[in-house]
């Protein structure tokens, strides 16, 4: 037991007092320690004591999913809406997204209005508009097909080429027109 460096076997104050018995450690050479110990033992020995559990008659706690309301209106909020052109800005602590504005207003039109869900979503969405925020449904078409702009709808290849024929035509302009020379 003496050997031993594991703690299972025996207490520090046992394999210490055994090692004095043998003559490892000399009296000289005893802890600081070891008397007070041996004059004050504790109520219960501290010996090691492997837990005896097995882990298949442990029962798993299962940890119950909690689900607000509210979650359920973001979960229907961002697969209508999509997370927004626009990121969270985290620095300001007053920043308030888009989806919890809607939830907000979900809620306030809710204890006013006795509305299914789906017209109440439409309703906030519909409110949310009149204060100006708008909503774009996900995968849902810009407002017009076609661009405002001409120069917006041009590629980069075509706007070369225009460019080419421009400066072909600018260089044949310049070779047919006479020079004429001031004296």
């Amino acid at each position: 037991m003496a050997g031993s460096r594991l703690e299972k076997f025996g207490t520090v104050f046992t394999r210490v007092r055994d090692l004095m018995r043998s003559g490892v450690i000399k009296l000289s050479e005893k802890p600081i320690w070891y008397d007070v110990y041996k004059a004050f033992p504790p109520k219960r020995t501290p010996l090691y004591v492997k837990p005896h559990t097995r882990p298949s008659t442990k029962k798993q706690e299962t940890v119950p999913e909690i689900f607000y309301r509210e979650d359920e209106v973001r979960v229907k909020f961002y697969e209508q809406y999509g997370p927004g052109p626009w990121p969270l800005d985290l620095f300001k602590s007053n920043f308030v997204s888009t989806c919890q504005r809607f939830v907000d207003k979900y809620s306030e039109l809710k204890s006013q209005r006795k509305l299914d869900d789906s017209a109440l979503f439409e309703e906030t969405g519909k409110a949310l508009l009149a204060e100006g925020i708008v909503l774009r449904r996900r995968g849902a078409p810009t407002v017009s097909g076609e661009p405002k702009d001409p120069v917006l709808g041009l590629k980069l290849t075509d706007m070369l080429a225009q460019q080419q024929s421009d400066s072909a035509d600018s260089d044949k302009t310049v070779e047919h027109t006479p020079h004429t020379q001031t004296p």
